[in-house]
């Protein structure tokens, strides 16, 4: 009799591709919803939602909690991941920087990733790994190419971006070293619980709070609080736990081209030739690294 693939390693197949599709849909709602509140006002309201909710679900299910000596790291994790790569991009955005500069400054992770997991994690980056790295991010130069224009915008709506990527890196690394077993739902209480801590007292600083709930914004702050929040980072969790930490930063290469199709659906903005040729270009480097 012919065999079947178990589910559990259907999952784990198909988990990495399932990431960058929800992954992507995020700076589509953000687009959604940023012009009804200020970039962290929206952060907030977010993550006080999300922690609510996984909150309400640890209770229901008894999730287990780590040790009170591993609090600290996770919470690091919420900050670097949540509040700084998040509120890096959103700030850069609502500052004037074009979501594609701040896409590809985020997008130089992996590169970033390869440069130092060696040393932190013990993971050996080969030739083959890092041909891919640099292909992947040569696709997404390409895929971006058309919306680099960086006329009439300040250096200083760069910084933020820059925050973002060294934020991302940083808790993606972190979980990885320090936290990589904690429950997936009493972690994120956790993480998302430091990232409010950190956001709201800048937000109530530097922004008036408004927020004007309209459909567009209820719509917006539904998916990305299920979607992104539950799914796509608790989704990022497990993969941090499964896989080589080089291998996982590739898979962020595949969502700039994604959002570019999502945004040609959505929006009907245009992709020439050679953001084609860079999403083929930017998924034979991730190929080439996850086989590496």
């Amino acid at each position: 009799m012919p065999q079947t693939t178990p589910p559990s390693a259907l999952w784990i197949a198909a988990a990495p591709a399932v990431f960058v599709l929800l992954w992507s849909t995020g700076f589509i709602f953000s687009k959604l919803g940023m012009p009804y509140t200020q970039p962290l006002t929206f952060l907030v309201v977010r993550f006080a939602i999300v922690v609510a909710l996984f909150g309400a679900l640890c209770l229901i299910v008894r999730a287990p909690f780590p040790p009170l000596a591993q609090w600290p790291h996770v919470a690091i994790v919420g900050i670097a991941l949540h509040g700084l790569y998040l509120g890096g991009v959103f700030v850069s955005i609502d500052w004037g920087l074009p979501a594609g500069i701040s896409a590809l400054v985020v997008g130089l992770q992996p590169l970033l990733t390869g440069a130092v997991v060696g040393r932190l994690l013990g993971e050996r980056v080969g030739i083959r790994q890092w041909l891919g790295l640099w292909l992947g991010l040569a696709g997404v130069l390409a895929v971006l190419w058309e919306k680099l224009a960086l006329e009439g915008v300040a250096l200083a709506a760069v910084w933020p971006s820059v925050v973002g990527l060294f934020g991302i890196t940083v808790g993606t690394l972190y979980q990885k070293r320090f936290c990589p077993n904690v429950d997936v739902r009493s972690g994120a209480v956790l993480q998302y619980a430091a990232a409010l801590a950190v956001l709201l007292p800048v937000a109530l600083i530097f922004e008036p709070m408004t927020v004007i709930w309209s459909t567009n914004m209820m719509i917006a702050m539904g998916w990305l609080v299920v979607v992104l929040s539950v799914g796509a980072v608790s989704l990022l969790m497990v993969l941090v736990r499964q896989g080589a930490a080089a291998k996982l930063a590739s898979l962020f290469y595949l969502v700039p081209p994604t959002t570019a199709v999502f945004a040609w659906l959505l929006f009907g903005e245009t992709l020439g030739v050679v953001a084609l040729v860079g999403m083929a270009v930017a998924a034979a480097g991730v190929a080439l690294v996850q086989k590496g």
